[in-house]
């Protein structure tokens, strides 16, 4: 399939005024797929300066780019015209200082960070790993909200890494610098069945609050109960006290000071808990969900009607 040229005409003009392009899905604030987000966390993280080109606004940009490289997928960083690749060999380059010697920015910081984890984490990974075929490292990401996912990979030999009892731990650059201080436990309790990972600076977990006792802590002005509920579930049964809502999205909210109070609502618990892990996300250090939603608060008031 050939492209059309007045599309690469398009393309190549953006390529020749601008050194350094991502076409990329959403933009570097609102990445809209996680693979756009990775790469502009990564070239953030460097201090790089580019041009973004949103393929979801361009349908013709987003199949002509694929076409134009000969790369079938999204993101695709070009520099001076060239096109280096997706996420992963962009986070690979800048890991490596491949990315940052080509562009005349500093190198990363390549010391290893200090990670405690515990034996039962040990023991758990290592048959993981085992079962899997084995030449695998556990890849640790912490991102910029200090939150943190462990997945295992194939070992890069490039990689930063630390070895933990035999069990290779690989970080990129900004997780390295991030790391310092996690601790990573394994748990069959109370807690559940599986890898624990606890991190100094992470914002607090979500904590359970009751209906009895979100609704004294706000009349006294302690903290703001937020009614994930849409207008039509709120008319059917409304909780006692003042509530704000997200019928207008979250930009009042988020714009808030993130020692900021909030205790989410909805029927039973279920979205308001998506909702206060997403303001927790954003670095509110005091996040609540109200246990039980609507339904257990017309439990302790008969007021409440149940729906």
């Amino acid at each position: 399939m050939s492209l059309d040229p007045a599309i690469l005409s398009r393309i190549q003009s953006l390529l020749d005024s601008n050194r350094m392009v991502l076409f990329m899905k959403g933009s570097p604030d609102a990445p809209q797929c996680g693979f756009s987000a990775k790469a502009v966390a990564t070239l953030d993280e460097m201090g790089a300066e580019y041009a973004h080109i949103n393929v979801l606004a361009d349908a013709d940009i987003r199949e002509g780019i694929k076409l134009y490289g000969d790369w079938p997928t999204i993101p695709q960083l070009y520099v001076g015209g060239e096109l280096l690749g997706g996420s992963d060999i962009i986070v690979q380059m800048a890991g490596s200082g491949e990315l940052q010697r080509l562009l005349g920015l500093p190198e990363p910081d390549r010391t290893p960070p200090s990670i405690e984890v515990s034996a039962a984490a040990l023991d758990m990974l290592r048959g993981a790993i085992a079962n899997a075929g084995g030449g695998l490292a556990v890849v640790v990401a912490v991102d910029k909200q200090y939150r943190t996912q462990l997945q295992l990979a194939p070992a890069d030999p490039a990689g930063i890494a630390i070895e933990v009892e035999g069990v290779r731990f690989q970080f990129d650059g900004a997780s390295a610098r991030r790391a310092n201080g996690l601790q990573i436990d394994f748990a069959n309790d109370h807690r559940g069945r599986g890898l624990m990972v606890e991190h100094p600076l992470a914002p607090p977990a979500v904590r359970a609050i009751t209906p009895v006792d979100a609704g004294e802590r706000a009349h006294k002005g302690e903290l703001i109960v937020v009614d994930v509920r849409p207008a039509d579930e709120r008319a059917l049964a409304a909780a006692p006290v003042s509530v704000r809502t997200i019928d207008d999205g979250i930009d009042a909210l988020a714009a808030l000071p993130r020692d900021t109070a909030l205790a989410f609502l909805c029927h039973h618990g279920g979205r308001s808990a998506q909702a206060a892990e997403h303001f927790r996300g954003l670095g509110f250090r005091e996040v609540y969900n109200i246990h039980g939603g609507i339904d257990a608060w017309a439990d302790a008031d008969p007021a409440i009607a149940r729906y």
